[in-house]
């Protein structure tokens, strides 16, 4: 691997060639010196820091929409080559490929900021060996005949450009903003000025000095992940395989198919909602309160299923309550009568429930039914009890599992992410370890419900969807050898922290306004201080009985800032206040607050919208016409193209061609096998008409 000194001066300096007028030489002298092989009994990987990307035109030429690339950038351990074409960039991987002689044990790695789309582009330019998806058309790894391996940067570090750039520590190089308008036609004959290349080049020097600094601190190229759960999957894993007596005991822990159904019908994730009472109406003076990681928390407190499944036939009440205060149960049940009107929100998800009579629907939530079919634990019940009446139920397909805290080595880890996220914060000179912690305690509730079968999607030629045997794939997770997690976990980490939730929710009452997963915004907070003090109290009792029973230090579960602030996991913490807030329901709200110069500052969250770009729009808007911004947040609220900070792709599955005029007056001929046409998406704010009729009678009946 290079040293850092040098790879510091190149990235500097950012020494660029181009094509052909590419200096190898000189690049193929230092890589002989440098450059080193991963030590890996499995795979290796050549440890040089290489990365690719195109710039393209999209455009529509005689009605049709096209796409192009105008221009491509490798940067290859800091020397950068660039090049117009697909037939330039075709000799320079030939050329990469005839010096590292890559094969199947040992690979070159080029990463790509966004795989999924670069791989649109090339993916009938070369003949690939495989290629790795998460779905279709969204590669993570693709590796090629010649084993060259094309990885997605975006999927290691889950960050934009701009945002990588700003969390390097050792190589200090940030992505630059605004100097390629990608309005302008351009083809590979188009000029580029000086600061459009600089522009180009610092992108791929990015993502060489993200990928460099990855490998140093991870120690090296074969221990990169795929993703960023990778971290803390590997991390938790070696902790629990290496625990005495661990392999033994997670294969005592076992599903069948139909379990495996049944549970990922109960699973659910957060729950983001709005009180349909307080929907389009501008708020005064509200305050939020959030978790202090929520499902951490719960992983380290609560008791989860620690046992496979047995069935059990119910036949009483009696049967059916013991069942639900000794195990933790999974069962399908059946209302008759719902009702949720009394409560101040409604907590059962139409889209969880099968067979529905005559429903009434706040926002894709289920006020009343005449009848539904769901599948529910014993926590989610427990739930439903205090938000719903009902005339009668039957429970059916009950699963019961002993319950139990967690593997001591299991929570051991996650205290010590978690402890590391907050000690290490703003330490001088442990930025990289507080980076990679706080992505890990992030991760970690995610790896737990990674789905045991979903459907394969490879390329060959075209996108290819197969779907697995079930039974098969179930034999395979029960016998991994690398397994130790538990499906069922996940399911009943969510289904605590939205117990959790759901008891903020009904203190409030009549003060609730919003909630979203780990928070909760209401008015007259001082009624319900109460509450917050008692309910932390519980969490630090939970808490101490876990400790104990693992033999763990208390103060793990109590880390203190650098400036000595005390942060116990799982309590609820005060998240500010609101001086004016609105919502129009899940995931749309609109606030404004004090900022940290003193200065009111209004701000807006909309599922597909960014939140900078579409906040400066409404206000531009409420400036020119002389009003305030809460009064443009409507069911009627439209921003245009170019406004949303969104983009529309459309793919093109098919070979193009076509003589281009750029914006210069210059003809080429362009050429593409496949490609994305992008363009600037609008938005317009519209409310299902169910919803809207809700808060029209609501609205009446206040009259």
């Amino acid at each position: 691997m290079v040293s850092p000194e040098l790879f510091l001066q190149h990235i500097k300096e950012s020494p660029h060639y181009f094509y052909p007028e590419v200096d190898w030489q000189t690049i193929e002298d230092e890589l002989a010196e440098t450059v080193t092989i991963s030590n890996s009994r499995k795979v290796k990987y050549y440890e040089v820091p290489i990365a690719f990307d195109i710039e393209v035109t999209s455009h529509i030429h005689n009605g049709e929409k096209l796409a192009w690339m105008y221009c491509w950038q490798l940067s290859i351990q800091g020397y950068v080559i660039l090049g117009r074409t697909w037939a330039e960039f075709q000799e320079v991987y030939d050329h990469l490929v005839e010096m590292f002689q890559p094969d199947e044990k040992t690979r070159l790695l080029i990463y790509i900021q966004n795989l999924a789309y670069e791989f649109q582009f090339i993916c009938h330019r070369f003949e690939w060996e495989s290629v790795f998806c998460l779905k279709e058309r969204k590669p993570i790894k693709a590796i090629t005949k010649e084993w060259v391996e094309f990885r997605c940067s975006y999927m290691l570090s889950g960050f934009s450009l701009e945002v990588i750039g700003k969390n390097l520590q050792r190589y200090k190089i940030e992505k630059l903003k605004g100097d390629l308008d990608y309005d302008v036609v351009r083809h590979h004959k188009s000029p580029l000025k000086k600061t459009e290349w600089k522009y180009c080049i610092n992108d791929v020097q990015v993502v060489v000095a993200y990928i460099q600094e990855t490998a140093e601190n991870d120690g090296g190229y074969h221990k990169i992940p795929l993703t960023k759960t990778g971290y803390v999957r590997e991390y938790c894993r070696n902790e629990c395989l290496n625990a005495k007596n661990f392999r033994k005991f997670i294969h005592l822990l076992n599903i069948d198919f139909e379990e495996y159904k049944q549970l990922k019908r109960s699973f659910a994730g957060g729950f983001t909602h709005a009180n349909w009472h307080y929907s389009d109406r501008t708020l005064y003076n509200m305050d939020s309160f959030d978790f202090t990681s929520s499902y951490p928390a719960v992983m380290v407190m609560e008791k989860f299923p620690m046992s496979s499944s047995r069935q059990v036939d119910i036949r009483t009440e009696e049967q059916f309550e013991n069942c639900l205060k000794q195990y933790c149960c999974l069962f399908d049940i059946e209302i008759e009568g719902l009702d949720g009107w009394d409560a101040p929100d409604h907590i059962l998800s139409y889209s969880k429930c099968r067979h529905v009579k005559e429903a009434i629907i706040n926002n894709g939530r289920i006020i009343e039914a005449e009848r539904i079919i769901t599948t529910v634990t014993e926590v989610d019940y427990e739930s439903l009890l205090k938000f719903y009446k009902w005339k009668r139920h039957r429970i059916f397909n009950m699963r019961v599992y002993d319950k139990a805290y967690l593997p001591t080595c299991f929570i051991r880890s996650i205290l010590q992410l978690y402890q590391d996220k907050t000690e290490l914060k703003d330490v001088a000179g442990k930025e990289v370890e507080y980076l990679k912690s706080k992505g890990m305690i992030n991760s970690a509730y995610g790896m737990a419900v990674t789905d045991i079968i979903r459907d394969e999607d490879t390329f060959d030629e075209v996108w290819i969807k197969t779907k697995p045997d079930g039974n098969e794939a179930i034999e395979k997770y029960n016998k991994s050898k690398k397994r130790f997690l538990f499906y069922p976990w996940g399911v009943w980490v969510t289904a605590y922290a939205r117990a959790n939730l759901f008891s903020g929710i009904l203190e409030f009452g009549e003060d609730y306004v919003y909630s979203d997963t780990d928070s909760v915004k209401g008015l007259n907070a001082d009624r319900h201080m109460h509450y917050i003090e008692e309910y932390n109290e519980k969490v630090y009792e939970k808490l101490q009985k876990a400790c104990e029973f693992h033999k763990i230090d208390i103060a793990m579960t109590r880390p203190k800032t650098k400036e000595g602030i005390e942060k116990p996991l799982g309590v609820w913490d005060y998240d500010g206040h609101y001086t004016r807030f609105k919502t129009l329901g899940a995931k749309r709200y609109m606030t404004e607050k004090c900022n940290k110069k003193g200065e009111l500052e209004v701000g807006i969250t909309v599922a597909g919208l960014s939140k900078k770009d579409a906040m400066n729009h409404i206000a531009d808007t409420a400036e020119a016409k002389m009003v305030s911004p809460f009064s443009l947040f409507t069911d009627e609220l439209y921003i245009p193209k170019g406004e949303t900070g969104k983009n529309i792709h459309s793919y093109i599955d098919y070979e193009i061609t076509a003589s281009i005029t750029d914006a210069y007056g210059i003809t080429a001929n362009i050429h593409e096998y496949s490609a994305i046409y992008m363009e600037p998406a609008d938005y317009s704010l519209s409310l299902e008409e169910g919803y809207l009729r809700l808060l029209r009678g609501q609205k009446l009946q206040e009259i």
